[in-house]
């Protein structure tokens, strides 16, 4: 996630566990199989990660919020090719994430606005499945180079806007003050991570 697919050889995935590569090939075919398996595991613990919000948010916006932090805290370290480099190289793993998006992401988000609509947080007119596939797509905006040049855009900032301008998009008047209470709050928290 820091360098890259491609640029991380099993060599140096050997050396830094400490273990030989034939070890590692003693488990997996290849480099590609390798990174699937990664994949795999990471998704499996964002599914679980996004259940999580949903049980410990204290209401949709909240748990929206939740989210955007959880993100922000792989996008620190998180190299922005990984996702060019796995749909160029590792198109398996890259069709993973696909799949992902399509079959989980959308349907939490669905459920997210669901609950939103019946909290009275959300618009009550909402066509949850449009407003649910533009958000999941717009969620991977920040990995685009095109859109978002790395260097002149920090990851983390693209995807605290992107969830501030869905929540702008769906709230209701009741909603609108939880988004300045929740932007507060991760304000200070991270003004107070910057000073420890």
């Amino acid at each position: 996630m820091r360098y890259g697919i491609r640029s991380i050889t099993m060599d140096e995935i050997a050396t830094s566990l400490g273990i030989s590569k034939k070890t590692i090939y003693q488990f997996f075919k290849d480099k590609d199989e390798l990174v699937f398996a990664v994949i795999e595991q990471e998704t499996g613990e964002n599914e679980t990660e996004c259940v999580d919000f949903r049980n410990n948010a204290v209401d949709a916006v909240h748990e929206i919020f939740l989210a955007v932090e959880n993100l922000d805290e792989l996008l620190r370290y998180t190299n922005p090719l990984v996702l060019y480099d796995l749909e160029k190289y590792h198109p398996r793993a890259y069709r993973k994430i696909k799949d992902f998006k399509v079959e989980f992401l959308h349907t939490a988000t669905v459920e997210n606005l669901r609950r939103g609509i019946e909290e009275g947080l959300y618009r009550s007119d909402l066509q949850k499945d449009i407003v649910a596939r533009s958000r999941v797509e717009s969620a991977f905006f920040v990995f685009n180079p095109d859109m978002f040049p790395h260097g002149k855009y920090s990851m983390s900032e693209v995807n605290f806007e992107l969830a501030i301008l869905f929540l702008h998009g769906v709230v209701s008047e009741k909603g609108k003050p939880l988004i300045e209470k929740y932007t507060t709050e991760r304000n200070k928290k991270l003004s107070h991570e910057q000073k420890v």
